[in-house]
């Protein structure tokens, strides 16, 4: 790794379009799942997204029906590889290097490609052992094809042990083991760690403990004092206490985007219209405070596009911000 610390001058123009894209982020983007089999082209899905004013996509594979449709869009778009690629991108260059030159620099610089995810919630598991070679081999085959976009990985929070208060996040004895040379490979490359941030799956799974309010950024005051900090939401709780795990392995200048956020409208536990808009809703309005430790505009992506008929049943087939025939679940507002 040693030689990734002398930069190109590809590799500087990178650094420098990141921080200057870091430095004015003021939306918020959408994932745009493909888990249904009654939802609009992704031609019409585009104009939806321009519509609405919606600053961002993510979609989890690089299908290529939605690539097209986003040429000339000008949408910033992430793009994540599937995970039966990943032993293969690890382990052989040439793999990385075609993968890049069909999926990507085939498709650029017509579509603005933001981070290439590699593993979605791997850490810690199986492919676990598989991130960050193939982080290394795709980051490799990207810059020897000129194209500049950065990659990483995307982590739910159970790679975290300890969370509360936010200054004691840690990581688990066994996502450390990955995410410590991860966030060190980041550092120098001036990548960003992807988290998907469920304050929703929190408030579920403990209400005795967590208020409705603190979860859906409606409490009037601070809810948790953490030293010099003082916490008004869980969002930022989450997000922090990320922060603060990272700065115990080295990733105090590494940033943060949050690639998955949301509440679901139906199917489960306080899944109803109601929250999910008034979330939603203030996720958009609040991404540009940042949080109590780190004070500047959030990168973030709301969970999910659409209501999505062949995910599994309950609510993770209602996170969606719109019905397939393109109505609305309930109004918001991205301006």
């Amino acid at each position: 790794m040693a030689d990734r610390l002398v930069y190109s001058p590809l590799r500087i123009a990178l650094l420098i379009s990141v921080l200057a894209f870091l430095s004015s982020v003021q939306g918020i983007g959408v994932n745009y799942g493909l888990v249904g089999d009654n939802l609009p082209q992704p031609s019409a899905v585009v104009d939806l997204y321009k519509s609405n004013n919606i600053d961002g996509m993510r979609i989890f594979n690089p299908n290529h029906d939605v690539l097209e449709a986003l040429r000339g869009s000008n949408i910033p778009l992430i793009v994540g590889v599937e995970h039966k690629d990943l032993q293969s991108l690890a382990s052989d260059a040439y793999a990385a290097n075609d993968w890049v030159q069909t999926n990507i620099a085939a498709y650029s610089p017509g579509v603005p490609f933001r981070y290439i995810v590699i593993g979605n919630e791997v850490i810690p598991g199986d492919l676990a052992q598989y991130v960050l070679p193939a982080m290394q081999n795709v980051q490799t085959a990207l810059d020897s094809a000129g194209v500049q976009v950065n990659v990483s990985t995307s982590v739910a929070l159970s790679v975290l042990g300890s969370s509360y208060p936010p200054s004691a996040g840690a990581f688990t004895p066994e996502a450390q083991t990955y995410m410590e040379p991860i966030i060190q490979f980041l550092a120098t490359g001036g990548s960003p760690l992807l988290v998907n941030v469920y304050p929703y799956f929190a408030y579920r799974d403990n209400p005795a403990q967590i208020a409705l309010s603190y979860a859906l950024f409606t409490s009037e005051g601070v809810v948790v004092t953490d030293g010099a900090y003082g916490y008004k939401n869980l969002f930022d709780a989450m997000l922090d206490a990320t922060h603060a795990a990272m700065e115990k392995v080295g990733g105090a200048d590494v940033a943060v985007v949050v690639t998955e956020s949301g509440w679901p409208s139906d199917g489960g536990f306080a899944a109803n219209i109601s929250n999910a808009q008034t979330y939603n809703q203030n996720l958009i309005n609040h991404v540009g405070e940042g949080t109590p430790r780190r004070p500047a505009p959030i990168e973030a992506y709301i969970f999910a596009m659409f209501n999505e008929n062949q995910k599994e049943a309950g609510t993770e087939r209602n996170f969606g911000l719109f019905y397939p025939d393109e109505q609305p679940v309930y109004p918001i507002s991205f301006v």
